[in-house]
């Protein structure tokens, strides 16, 4: 053998062991890929679902899913030619466009595959036939059936010829639509109908078969009961795809996107079925196989008394709202939700999505706890909290005086924008305890200004309200619920307030073990380290606020809806079209978020957060917390009582009528005295200022409040006694230099043709420096008007066009200052009036 070898060519051997490595290579590959490869004859064992259970914290049985046939339309098999031919176009052209045409592999969809994924043996892209999908979920076993590697991928395309060569196309097509999960609990086609639908597989339409061929993708991102907007953008996509595949025309999938779905719910039993569905959605991304075919066992983190209770309350509370009363509308508010939170783990104790799950007149199976809303001014805290942040710079306080009257701003449009408050009242001087715990909106948007946007939104994002943090578009309106944040996120947000500063994300499931006992999630798994958002002296000093029953008398009265008996703080949010009211409260123990409104996006009648979602509150807190010890939120170091001026917040004087105490970080507590109350020397015979003349017997002493100038107007109308004329005064805002006061900044103004023109006038005002002893304005360059006297008012007449208006003060040391531009316009043909953005 050796000499027959020697005499071989060098070519001849070195061909022979190439093609003997080969052969080994081929062999060892082959090994590799076919060790335990699953026989295709064991592809009906594949078809059986094992039994999930689902409990409660406290080992009560919420739901099972079971693996029989019989329970309630989960899993039915139905032949071919009982699904519409829409339906079966939509998955082929979505899932496997040349289903008919391979033998149960693509291979240009392997090599577009193979292209993606070239950087090493990680899976990305994926070019699974409908065959190779058949495959896996029928034979591969579960841990096979997670890997994302090559090996995994071409024993798939093995099996998917071998079943090409017993099964014919229709036969493996029939076995994927009965076999497919679509989420929700529904495995085939027949049981996604009747879980979303509410109908056989034979009665869907072409949008709702798009819907469905959508899901197969990840049923989790896409479920539509959760997220319909991603949803619909999927749906799209699958139709595009049916009119690229020839399957339907283009008039047919614009007919069909335009399509308003209408969303049904198979009762079948289960409790506290929202927070369930949300428990199946996570155990399908962190679980997939576990869940469909292996069989779980999970806890959850829900109490269901408390999730019966939330439900008997809702109820109540939405049955007596909706009745006439005297003096009361029927409140046309159909739905609601209510979130309960540890402020401390993050574990969902209560997660009602809607008042009951399987009535579809209010859309029922529609999770609200999960649906964006726009929230109200249930975001105020997260403003104030970046305003009284004491690592920044000049951070204001709890007593930081802010000017509770009309006040324009100018959006990123350009355009004027005008906050009020709820019942147009305005409060003048306020604090910032006041403004928050009475939740005035000119305040907020003053504060927001102050920090400027960015800051209120990076926090919140970091407190998990991480849908602000996706508009761009937001505006000075989003402190007063301009932005769109979901319940579920809002109620654990307000965790940072009530756990000292510290982020916590919703929990839903405490532990999983397999049938088998394995444990996949302990409960010492669960809570990762938590990130801290905001200072606990600063925590506690907002949790102060929120429960200060006497700093929202202004707001709410004395007694409301927001006092449950025990230390308890409370935000409530109304939208201005009535379509959403919030309340968000807390104690030590738990946070409970609810929400009222309709799922359509109907308006409410007379509805407010007060009237609405507060007595849920209030009613759920009483009931759950019943027995509970009462416990106070505790004040942590590093905080400093003060007494203040109670108007003006800075240190009193003699002159100030009324003080109060107040909380202080240390270090931000105020060090100038007051400066709104001022003593002057009054002459008893004329009212004005005494002097030299003035017989000291007529000579008294008074004290005026000096208010910034922004608020003379509201002095006026509020009985304040101006100071006399003439009088040289501590303005508190002189060191703000020159501005315009009116008119407001891109605003609008039209002139009537039924009135005389002269008598069609625009009020210009400034605020000026103490020593201010002349005003003059000027309109486009030339001036309109001058005035020697306080409050610098002049009078000018309505032009048409677009102006530019500035001011130009002259002080008593003979130097001039000039204001910022005002721009306006005046136009004609309408009744005289300005008009503003609401932003």
């Amino acid at each position: 053998m050796l000499q027959w070898w020697k005499r071989r060519k060098r070519r001849t051997r070195f061909a022979l062991i190439a093609l003997a490595v080969m052969v080994i290579a081929f062999g060892g590959g082959w090994a590799w890929l076919t060790w335990d490869l699953p026989p295709v004859s064991g592809l009906e064992d594949g078809l059986a679902l094992p039994s999930t259970r689902i409990y409660d914290r406290h080992g009560t049985l919420l739901y099972e899913i079971l693996a029989d046939g019989d329970t309630g339309g989960r899993n039915t098999a139905i032949p071919l030619d009982s699904i519409p031919e829409h339906c079966i176009a939509a998955v082929i052209s979505t899932e496997d466009e040349n289903f008919y045409q391979h033998p149960g592999v693509d291979v240009i969809g392997i090599v577009r595959a193979a292209v993606i994924n070239l950087t090493g043996g990680e899976i990305a892209a994926g070019g699974s036939t409908i065959t190779q999908q058949v495959a896996r979920i029928t034979l591969l076993d579960a841990g096979e059936r997670t890997e994302r590697t090559i090996r995994r991928k071409l024993r798939e395309a093995l099996l998917a010829f071998q079943l090409s060569a017993v099964y014919s196309k229709d036969e493996i097509l029939t076995l994927y639509l009965n076999q497919a999960y679509f989420g929700g609990l529904a495995y085939g086609i027949e049981a996604a109908a009747r879980g979303y639908f509410g109908k056989s597989a034979a009665e869907l339409s072409l949008a709702e078969c798009a819907l469905l061929a959508g899901l197969l993708q990840s049923p989790a991102t896409y479920d539509p009961l959760t997220d319909l907007p991603a949803a619909e953008a999927r749906q799209e996509i699958v139709l595009d795809l049916m009119v690229a595949s020839g399957s339907i025309t283009a008039q047919q999938a614009e007919t069909a996107k335009t399509e308003e779905l209408q969303f049904a719910s198979s009762l079948f039993p289960i409790q506290a079925p929202h927070f369930v569905m949300a428990v199946i959605r996570q155990l399908e991304t962190r679980f997939p196989d576990g869940l469909t075919r292996d069989g779980l066992d999970v806890i959850t983190t829900l109490d269901l008394n408390w999730q019966n209770t939330a439900e008997q309350i809702v109820r109540s509370q939405l049955d007596a709202i909706n009745t006439t009363a005297p003096n009361r509308q029927p409140a046309n508010a159909h739905n609601a939700a209510l979130v309960a939170v540890d402020p401390h783990t993050g574990e969902v104790l209560t997660m009602l999505g809607s008042p009951d799950y399987f009535d579809e007149r209010i859309d029922g199976a529609v999770n609200a706890a999960y649906a964006l809303r726009q929230p109200g001014s249930t975001l105020k805290p997260f403003t104030y909290a970046a305003a009284l942040d004491p690592t920044q710079p000049n951070a204001w306080t709890a007593a930081t005086m802010i000017l509770d009257v009309e006040t324009p701003f100018v959006t990123r449009r350009l355009e004027s924008y005008t906050p009020s408050n709820y019942g147009l009242v305005e409060h003048g001087p306020v604090l910032v305890r006041e403004a928050l715990a009475s939740s005035l909106n000119i305040p907020a948007v003053i504060t927001l200004d102050h920090i400027g946007i960015p800051a209120m939104v990076e926090l919140a994002t970091d407190a998990g309200l991480t849908t602000l943090a996706g508009n761009t578009q937001v505006d000075l309106s989003i402190t007063l619920g301009g932005g769109e944040i979901r319940l579920i996120d809002l109620t654990a947000a307000y965790s940072i307030f009530a756990n000292g500063g510290l982020r916590v994300d919703p929990v839903l499931i405490r532990e999983v073990r397999t049938r088998a006992g394995e444990v996949l999630v302990a409960p010492e798994s669960i809570f990762p380290p938590r990130l801290r958002v905001i200072d606990e002296r600063l925590a506690w000093l907002i949790t102060d606020i929120l429960s200060d029953d006497d700093a929202r008398i202004a707001g709410f009265g004395r007694g409301s809806a927001l006092n449950i008996g025990r230390p308890a703080a409370a935000k409530t949010g109304t939208t201005t079209d009535t379509r959403d009211n919030w309340i968000v409260g807390y104690t030590p123990e738990v946070v409970v978020g609810v929400w009222v409104g309709n799922a359509d996006n109907a308006p409410m009648v007379e509805v407010t957060g007060i009237t609405g979602a507060a007595p849920v509150w209030n009613l759920f807190m009483r009931q759950v917390l019943r027995g509970v010890p009462e416990s106070n939120f505790t004040r942590p170091d590093g905080l400093e009582r003060v007494t203040v001026c109670s108007l003006s917040g800075l240190l009193p004087t003699d002159a100030c009528p009324a003080t109060r105490n107040e909380w202080f970080i240390d270090g931000t507590a105020p060090t100038t005295e007051d400066n709104i109350f001022q003593r002057l020397v009054i002459d008893r015979r004329t009212g004005g200022l005494a002097d030299d003349s003035t017989p000291p017997e007529d000579q008294i002493t008074q004290v005026f409040a000096v208010l910034p100038q922004e608020a003379r107007d509201w002095a006026i109308r509020s009985g304040y006694p101006p100071p006399p004329s003439g009088s040289r005064l501590l303005i508190p805002d002189s060191d703000a230099g020159l501005r315009l006061l009116e008119p407001d900044p891109y605003t609008i103004f039209q002139i009537a043709q039924s009135i005389p023109l002269e008598s069609q006038r625009l009020r210009l005002t400034v605020g000026a420096p103490a020593d201010t002893i002349r005003v003059t304005y000027l309109m486009d360059g030339q001036a309109v008007g001058s005035t020697d006297e306080s409050p610098w008012v002049v009078w000018w007449t309505l032009e048409i066009g677009d102006h530019e208006l500035i001011a130009q003060a002259e002080l008593s040391d003979g130097t001039t200052i000039t204001s910022a531009a005002v721009p306006f316009s005046v136009v004609e043909d309408a009744p005289l009036q300005s008009y503003t953005d609401g932003g």
